[in-house]
This record gives structure tokens, C-alpha cells and sequence, in this order.
């Protein structure tokens, strides 16, 4: 290695400098624990950037080839591809008929009938009619934490929302999904997955699964009466809706973790169709991954670590949701909490900011395994499809890796 090279990487071992915009995430924890150094009122003097969407986007100005090889930033450019409701659709849908043409379509069905508003309000006014009695929900693309989000079986509340629309001058785009009426329910209550896949790169695709995750639960029991379409604590798992209800539950957050869940599924369904359904998450998050990898511009100094929710149905289906390239990393309860620490805390030896790893991915660190590794997935173990919900094991969790020795 070059002695500047090899001087520069010794510097980053001993004092990283780190600029965020997020200091309310446990993020900004992370980055301090591991002793390094926060910097501000610079635009391009740090080691690594974690910023918020907006910091990176389009808007921003910020300049990319302004970067040094060594420079990561947790954001890919084109994310949106993805993590934007309408457009993640429109990619899931050109992945779907490409295969269709092999009659492989049936290897995207994992995500609702969407139409994008208002580009395609006359074709689902063609569906809606031929299917009437049907639920939808609607569910507008800028914006986060169920906000904006309500439920429909009539026409005329598509019609209602769309005249108040019409004298806007860039009118909000919404997406309008078939709802899933019939999801797995646990105690009566609906809930969804909260998953996380760290993307290290996207050409070639690298994409390291998260063990761990939770279960997001409503307080509302549910039930498909028409009369409780508006009851968004009986049909939305967002933490951010039922905080406000009367009936949420601090000391849980209304979560439960994923490897409870998976326990529970072995139990009440037996161990193969829990393992098969695990499997199939896996591979609705590669999926997607790679419906979108020729669309979102690859940069070597950029990662993501992507917040996937996942619906499963009374079939033991896996549906996807949505993406988030921001995920919440605000914590509120301890096991959040440690859930959280300890995956960002090993994102960020994976992305080796420090440059122990010297261009040398491992198979496995902490709470993460490797699943696609440029040409193809990755087995992950001899019997398991997919290690969703196993354990983490302690002595890996604060694993380091040693520091190279000096020149």
C-alpha cells in the first residue's frame, strides 16, 4: 500500500470524523461510543456524512465528485427509486413484466394492486368498478409515519379527495393499494415487520440481512366491519398513529421482536413453515433490491441501510409494504434501544469507514449476514433458508476488528 495511503487510513483509525444532521437518532450515539469525532460548519472535511434525506437529495447541491476515496455517506443518489412509494411500484411492475415474458412473473406477486394518483386515476376507476365492494387504501407518496393515510370502498371518496386536489397547482401524488383484509392476526391484533437490509453496494450487489427486527402491533383489535374503516388504531401499525391512541402501551411500544414472532409461528404452525416463511422474506427484500439496481446510480462512498415493512397474511404470505431509507432510529424502550445500537454499531464496521476490512467483506459480523454477494445469493446456513429471527449471538454483537498494524 502507498505510504501516504497507508498514513491516511492510520489517521482515520485513530480520530474518524463524523458529520450528521441527525443528532436525535442513536446514530449520533453510535458514531460518539466509538470515540470518534464530530465536525462542523464544513461541507466536505469528514470522514463519513449520516444525513437525513433531504441533506443529499436533489435539492441540496451537493456534490458527489467532491468526494475523497476514502468518504462515506449513507445515502445512495436515486434512492427515492426505492423508497418513494409511487416509484418503488412503478420498478416492482417493470421487473415484474420483464419476467413476465419468461413466465417468471409470478416471482413479484408479493407486492398489492397500486395505482399511482393522479397519472392513473382512470385505470383504477376501471378496476374499482369491475371489482366493487373492494377495500383501498390511499396513501400519499411525500410523506411519513401514516400521515395522510385512509381507507376507501367507494368511489366517491376517491372523487371527494381528488376535486379537493384540483386547485392545487402541483396536485400531491397519493398511491391507492388494494387492501389486505385478511392479514396473520396474533391476539386479534394486526401487525407488520420491521426489517433491515444494509446495502454496501449496487454494482455489484451487496446486501447484508439484519437478524433482528419487530414486530409493529395496532391496539385495536381487528375486524373487517365496514363501520371501522376509519378506526386508523385498528388498520395502521405506525408507532407515530398509535402513540396517540388511549390504549397504547409504553413499556413495549407496541413491538415485539421478530425472533418472538418466528418462536411463536414454529409453534402454532410448525418449524418448516415458519423457516419457509422467513425464507420468503429474504427473498422479497433481494427482489426488490434488484428490480431497482441498474436505477439507482452506484457510488462507491455510499451505503444504505434500508428500514423494509412487510405484511404476513392468514396464508403465511409476505407482502411488502413499503421501503424506508430513513428509518426511525429514535428508541423508546431499552430493547429498542439495544436492537438499534448494536445494528448501526455493526452498519458501520461493515462499511469500514476505518479501513480494517481493507476491501475484504465478511460472511457475517454482529446481527448481519451476508445474503447476495455481487453475482447471486449467499447460503446462510446448511439447513436454514434464511437467518431472520435466530438468535444473535452475544460474544459477536461488540466484536472489533483489529486495527492494522503500523508501517
Amino acid at each position: 500500500m502507498d505510504s501516504r495511503l497507508r498514513q491516511a487510513q492510520l489517521r482515520r483509525l485513530n480520530n474518524v470524523r463524523f458529520k450528521t444532521t441527525m443528532h436525535n437518532c442513536v446514530a449520533f450515539k453510535v458514531m460518539q461510543s466509538r470515540g470518534w469525532t464530530e465536525v462542523f460548519d464544513t461541507d466536505y472535511d469528514w470522514d463519513i456524512f449520516w444525513a437525513d434525506v433531504h441533506s443529499l437529495g436533489v435539492e441540496s447541491n451537493f456534490d458527489h465528485s467532491k468526494l475523497q476515496d476514502h468518504q462515506k455517506l449513507n445515502h445512495f443518489p436515486r434512492h427515492v427509486e426505492l423508497t418513494r412509494k409511487d416509484l418503488m411500484v412503478k420498478n416492482l411492475k417493470r421487473a415484474r413484466k420483464a419476467l413476465e415474458k419468461e413466465g417468471r412473473g409470478y416471482e413479484y406477486d408479493f407486492f398489492p394492486q397500486t395505482y399511482v394518483l393522479p397519472l392513473e386515476h382512470g385505470l383504477f376507476v376501471e378496476e374499482f368498478r369491475r371489482n366493487p365492494g373492494i377495500t383501498w387504501i390511499m396513501k400519499p407518496c411525500g410523506r411519513a409515519q401514516g400521515r395522510g393515510i385512509f381507507l376507501l370502498d367507494r368511489l366517491s371518496q376517491v372523487s371527494g379527495w381528488r376535486k379537493d386536489r384540483e386547485d392545487k397547482e402541483k396536485p400531491e401524488v397519493y398511491v391507492v393499494s388494494r387492501y389486505l383484509e385478511r392479514p396473520l392476526l396474533v391476539g386479534g391484533k394486526k401487525f407488520d415487520l420491521r426489517i433491515y437490509a444494509l446495502v454496501v453496494s449496487f454494482m455489484p450487489l451487496k446486501v447484508y440481512l439484519h437478524r433482528g427486527g419487530f414486530c409493529r402491533f395496532s391496539s385495536g383489535r381487528y375486524s373487517l366491519d365496514k363501520d371501522n374503516m376509519k378506526n386508523l388504531y385498528m388498520h395502521l401499525t405506525n408507532v407515530a398513529i398509535q402513540k396517540k391512541g388511549e390504549n397504547f402501551e409504553q413499556t413495549t411500544g407496541m413491538k415485539w421482536p421478530i425472533r418472538n414472532l418466528k418462536l411463536y409461528l414454529m409453534t402454532k404452525f410448525g418449524p418448516a413453515a415458519a423457516h419457509s416463511l422467513f425464507g420468503n422474506i429474504q427473498t422479497v427484500v433481494l427482489r426488490s433490491l434488484l428490480a431497482v439496481q441498474r436505477v439507482i446510480t452506484q457510488d462507491k462512498h455510499c451505503f444504505e441501510l434500508y428500514g423494509y415493512d412487510v405484511l404476513i397474511d392468514e396464508d403465511l404470505k409476505p407482502w411488502l409494504i413499503e421501503v424506508n431509507a430513513s428509518p426511525s432510529l429514535v428508541t423508546d424502550t431499552p430493547a429498542d434501544h439495544k436492537l438499534k445500537f448494536d445494528m448501526v454499531d455493526d452498519a458501520l464496521t461493515l462499511v469500514d469507514v476505518e479501513g480494517k476490512l481493507e476491501g475484504s467483506l465478511p460472511a457475517s459480523y454482529g446481527g448481519f449476514d451476508l445474503v447476495w454477494d455481487g453475482s447471486g445469493p449467499v447460503p446462510v446456513h446448511p439447513s436454514l433458508p434464511s437467518m431472520l429471527g435466530t438468535d444473535i449471538p452475544e460474544g459477536r454483537k461488540n466484536r472489533r476488528l483489529p486495527k492494522p498494524a503500523a508501517p
